[in-house]
């Protein structure tokens, strides 16, 4: 894996962060170098986005200079348009006469549930836009993944709580593939590389609730549509055409069927944008192997968001509740 185990390990992609605690809420930007191709696959029946039809690969199109994840439900889509003017008041955007219009999709996660009445906006994304940096990035309880709640199957009063993670994977050609997800499932999560059941909802004594059950019984638990939400960037360093990265973003969604139980409900509304930086020329032969690479950085970068969060607005995680760490500990 290269260095940060991280996202920013794709020369030219940075993270910034906009965090409000107190209400529970935040959002998360990605930045793109020039030239960088996007792609998307909404999964989920319950989601919320912008801008996802110009990824389309018949669409005009070509060039994404950032991708924003927010909480806040859809009150959360605000905070683009600040990504944009900040964007558009450095420069970086598409040229249309006189104008510059940045392209920034975005998608929103609710957590509403949670902390104090509040939404990420336009000042919370040009916010994020001016702490994006390369390198390690904070992660767990911090930007989008502030307010995020997971293994909500028995009701949000057993859930636990979600996060940002990621992860990154180094192929032999040179071709780096990564993903950051910001993880608010009402599934629960397991570890695809070794089984173990990671989160599920609270039970007694510090152990989880029977989820296989709690899905097979009649009627089963009914959690809200809209509520949820995984959403997720996966980038490469590859030199990818729309449709090719549209195809990488649709195949990363087997890393959340694989980690996360169940899935693609109508209560989540699932999201995964792909970023593709062209710095690496690939054949045909290889993009089965990026495709590969990039559902097991989603994977792992799962693995990351349960195991890197903190416990919040009363919901615990599950390292704080399983008595793993102590509460206030740092992450990176």
């Amino acid at each position: 894996m290269p260095p940060n185990d991280s996202i920013t390990d794709v020369a030219g992609i940075r993270v910034g962060h906009w965090t409000n605690r107190r209400a529970a809420t935040g959002c998360t930007v990605v930045l793109c170098p020039p030239g960088t191709v996007g792609g998307v696959d909404v999964r989920g029946a319950a989601p919320g986005t912008r801008e996802t039809d110009l990824l389309r690969p018949e669409n005009t199109i070509q060039e994404v200079h950032a991708i924003l994840l927010s909480g806040g439900s859809a009150f959360g889509l605000a905070a683009a348009t600040g990504v944009m003017e900040e964007l558009a008041e450095r420069g970086i955007g598409l040229s249309v006469g006189d104008h510059t219009i940045p392209i920034v999709p975005a998608a929103i996660l609710f957590d509403l549930g949670i902390g104090r009445p509040a939404h990420p906006d336009a000042d919370a994304g040009r916010r994020a836009v001016r702490r994006a940096r390369s390198g390690a990035i904070e992660l767990g309880s911090v930007g989008v993944g502030t307010g995020a709640t997971i293994a909500k199957s028995a009701g949000r009063e057993h859930a636990l709580k979600g996060g940002l993670g990621t992860a990154s994977e180094l192929l032999d050609s040179g071709v780096i593939v990564a993903a950051l997800v910001a993880l608010n499932s009402v599934g629960g999560v397991r570890d695809p590389r070794t089984g173990e059941q990671l989160a599920a909802p609270r039970g007694k004594r510090r152990e989880f609730q029977d989820l296989d059950k709690l899905v097979r019984a009649t009627p089963a638990p009914a959690p809200t549509p809209g509520e949820n939400t995984t959403l997720a960037v996966v980038a490469t360093n590859a030199n990818l055409t729309k449709t090719q990265a549209a195809r990488l973003a649709t195949v990363a969604h087997d890393g959340f069927g694989s980690a996360i139980w169940p899935v693609h409900t109508r209560a989540d509304g699932d999201v995964i944008f792909s970023l593709a930086t062209g710095a690496v020329e690939v054949s045909a032969a290889e993009l089965t192997g990026i495709e590969a690479y990039a559902t097991r950085a989603v994977e792992r970068a799962i693995v990351s968001a349960v195991r890197s969060a903190q416990s919040l607005a009363d919901t615990p995680s599950v390292e704080e509740w399983r008595g793993r760490r102590k509460r206030g500990s740092l992450h990176r």
